[in-house]
């Protein structure tokens, strides 16, 4: 497996990602992705077997340690000087699931935020994946504010 950043040339692939590892109205859809890309293209990072897409995990940087739906939908709202890195999402296929793809992005990833200075690294979580991201470090502050999809998401943080 090799993690590299992603590039505009990725956006099908990831949207194909995206589609199978979360509910449609959960998912970022080919547009929402392509967007992402083009606005913070440093902030997506990619695993790969065979050159082949198997996972990736993405987020803006914003200015607080919360994700409020607006970020989701307005990829314009990312501060390239944020100090909070955030987490969109962080997904694999279900076929390389339990292989350490998920972990390897999630470290990488904050390690890339903590080399460049920021705070910490946020991300939204449903009750049952809660112990899962405290592993990496992150504390659970509580039921979000976010109804994106309609799901009721918990904010997850990881302070430097």
């Amino acid at each position: 497996m090799n993690i590299r950043p992603a590039s505009s040339s990725d956006a099908a692939a990831l949207a194909a990602i995206e589609a199978v590892c979360f509910p449609a109205a959960e998912a970022a859809g080919p547009q929402a992705i392509a967007q992402r890309l083009a606005v913070f293209p440093d902030r997506f990072l990619v695993a790969e077997e065979a050159g082949v897409p198997i996972g990736f995990i993405n987020g803006c940087a914003a200015g607080q340690p919360r994700i409020t739906d607006d970020l989701y939908e307005d990829a314009r709202l990312h501060r390239p000087d944020g100090p909070w890195q955030t987490v969109f999402g962080l997904d694999t296929l279900p076929e390389y699931r339990c292989r350490g793809v998920a972990a390897a992005l999630m470290n990488a990833f904050i390690a890339q935020a903590k080399a460049r200075g920021q705070r910490g690294v946020a991300l939204t979580c449903k009750a049952h994946l809660v112990h899962y991201y405290e592993r990496f470090g992150y504390r659970n502050e509580g039921v979000s504010a976010s109804v994106h999809g309609g799901a009721v998401w918990y904010d997850m943080v990881l302070r430097f």
